[in-house]
């Protein structure tokens, strides 16, 4: 019904930036929020940064100052800004939308993932 696709991701040295996006598509009524999650191995997936239709943002404490997320919402997208980067960012990041679904009878709510794009930091 609705597929993400995840941008951008690469080796980059400690100190050094990348730029994520993420666009939606398929049968998609409304975006209620768009947001990035990684999980690096042995760990939890974890929220990175969060944003709602409304531009309500919310940040892990650890990415705070050094990661910024926008979206468009005409264009279904979000992208994810990565400064000072540090080898403990190391992770697959995912897309994760929460959505509205168009359906024939009653449009429904239901959330999708990204594939997910590697990010490595090297020291």
């Amino acid at each position: 019904q609705v597929q993400l696709v995840e941008s951008g991701g690469g080796l980059v040295q400690a100190g050094g930036s990348l730029r994520l996006s993420c666009a939606a598509s398929g049968s998609i009524f409304s975006i209620n929020a768009m947001g990035w999650y990684r999980q690096a191995p042995g760990k939890q997936r974890e929220l990175v940064a969060v944003m709602t239709s409304g531009g309500s943002t919310n940040y892990a404490d650890s990415v705070k100052g050094r990661f910024t997320i926008s979206r468009d919402n005409a264009k279904n997208t979000v992208s994810l800004q990565m400064n000072s980067l540090k080898p403990e960012d190391t992770a697959v990041y995912y897309c994760n939308a929460e959505v509205t679904v168009v359906a024939h009878y009653s449009n429904y709510d239901a959330r999708f993932w990204g594939q997910g794009t590697q990010v490595t930091v090297s020291s």
